[in-house]
């Protein structure tokens, strides 16, 4: 058996019900909280997925378009790699490296490569359409990371905008309804206590 809506029930919802005390601000506060509520639960997951969606399409597609009009090589490094020297050093250093075409013409650039890398040691290298040197192409991990990030930070833009406009809308709401029941009280007071003129 069900216990019967007791005061804290009547208390969390007399904003949705006609009482004295309820105010215009407070149906304002209570409509407002509930869309931003409801923005919160489902906009905000929902722009993120599509924020996702289109970041993947977009690395997708141009990854796509890089290994088209491109193509990598194997190419030798030239000299050692600096190593690494200490907590948050960089983990990838430029060094020179050389590698042939296909018609047998030499070349070397610059290119990163894992610290502390030997002379001697393979790297692949990605060239563009004019053979010039060029990022690779972002890996399938590297796209859904990419999406992922984009995803989470557009939900958490969304969950920011609404909470703060949450509460920006409850301060407002609350200085309203002090002054309105403030003014309310100086009608009623008087009467009260028998201080009418």
């Amino acid at each position: 058996m069900s216990a019967p809506a007791g005061p804290r029930h009547r208390a969390t919802g007399w904003r949705w019900r006609r009482n004295p005390l309820r105010r215009r601000c407070d149906v304002v506060e209570a409509w407002t909280v509930g869309l931003l509520g409801a923005a919160m639960l489902f906009v905000a997951p929902l722009a993120g997925a599509f924020a996702g969606s289109f970041a993947y399409d977009a690395v997708h597609a141009k990854a796509a378009r890089q290994r088209a009009e491109g193509h990598a090589v194997r190419a030798t490094l030239v000299e050692d790699a600096p190593p690494a020297d200490g907590v948050g050093a960089r983990t990838l250093q430029p060094v020179e490296v050389r590698w042939t075409d296909r018609g047998g013409t030499a070349h070397t650039a610059r290119a990163e490569v894992a610290a502390g890398t030997p002379a001697g040691s393979r790297t692949d290298l990605w060239l563009d359409a004019h053979g010039r040197v060029t990022a690779a192409p972002a890996a399938e991990d590297v796209q859904w990371g990419t999406a992922i990030a984009v995803g989470g930070a557009a939900t958490c833009v969304v969950w920011a905008l609404a909470g703060s406009t949450w509460t920006a809308v409850c301060a407002v709401a609350h200085r309203r309804r002090m002054a309105e029941w403030t003014r309310a009280w100086e009608r009623t007071e008087p009467r009260w206590t028998g201080s009418q003129p």
